[in-house]
C-alpha cells in the first residue's frame, strides 16, 4: 500500500526502526516481521547491533526468526565478526532462536571465550543448542576454560550450558573440580551438583562447593 507521502508500508516500517520512540520501534519491528519481506533482513540485523531496549531487540529477533534460515543465517553469521559487542551478542541470540544446525561452525572458540561477558553468554547458549553430537565433548572442553569467570549471572549461564551438555560435561568438570585454580574448582563443583540436580538453586550449589573446598 502507498501512503499519502508516497511511501509503501514496508518502507515506512523500516524507517520506524530508527524512530526516537521505543514504542514506535517496537511496532515497526512487529510490522516488518509480519510482512517477512526478505529485503528487510539487512535492516533488521543492523538495528539489532544498536537497539538499546531489550524488548525491542527481542521483537527484532522474533522478526528475523520468521524468515527462512537460508536468508537470515548467512547475514547473522556475518554479524558475528562485528567489532560491536552487541552485534555479536544479538546475532548469537537470534541464531539460537532460529536453531539452524548449519550455523554451528560459526560458533568459534573466539566467540565462546569472548572478552565481553554478554557475547560469551550468548555464544554458550547458542553452542549447546546447535552443537552436533560428535562435537559435545570438544565444546565441553572449551567451556571448561571459562569456569570461574565473571559474576553470578555469567557463572550461572555457563553452568546451565554444562547442564545442557549432560554426560559430555562430566569428565571436564571432574578434572576442573580437582584443578589448581580455586575459582574454577568452586564453579566446577557447583556445576557438577547442578548437572546431578538441575532443580537445585545455583547459590545453594555454590555454598555446597565452598563447604567441600574447606573440607566440611
Amino acid at each position: 500500500m502507498i501512503t499519502r507521502d508516497g511511501e509503501t508500508g514496508p518502507v515506512r516500517a523500516l524507517r520506524g526502526l530508527e524512530d526516537d520512540s521505543a514504542q514506535v520501534r517496537l511496532r515497526a519491528a512487529l510490522e516488518v516481521g509480519t510482512a517477512a519481506d526478505p529485503g528487510s533482513v539487512d535492516a533488521l540485523v543492523e538495528r539489532c547491533a544498536v537497539e538499546p531496549e531489550f524488548f525491542v531487540r527481542d521483537m527484532l529477533t522474533w522478526a528475523l526468526a520468521r524468515y527462512p534460515a537460508a536468508v537470515t543465517v548467512p547475514r547473522l553469521v556475518d554479524a558475528l565478526g562485528s567489532e560491536r559487542a552487541q552485534a555479536r551478542s544479538q546475532a548469537l541470540h537470534t541464531l539460537s532462536k532460529i536453531g539452524d544446525p548449519g550455523a554451528w561452525p560459526a560458533i568459534t572458540r573466539g566467540l565462546l571465550t569472548d572478552a565481553d561477558d554478554a557475547v560469551a553468554r550468548s555464544a554458550w547458549r547458542a553452542a549447546v543448542l546447535l552443537v552436533p553430537e560428535d562435537g559435545r565433548e570438544g565444546l565441553a572442553g572449551v567451556l571448561a576454560t571459562q569456569l570461574g569467570r565473571g559474576g553470578l549471572e555469567t557463572r550461572l549461564s555457563l553452568s546451565r550450558a554444562f547442564v545442557a551438555l549432560g554426560g559430555a560435561a562430566a569428565p571436564v568438570l571432574r578434572a576442573a573440580a580437582t584443578g589448581a585454580t580455586p575459582g574454577a574448582r568452586e564453579h566446577a563443583l557447583a556445576t557438577e551438583r547442578l548437572v546431578l540436580d538441575p532443580d537445585a538453586g545455583f547459590e545453594f550449589a555454590l555454598h555446597e562447593a565452598k563447604r567441600i573446598m574447606v573440607g566440611g
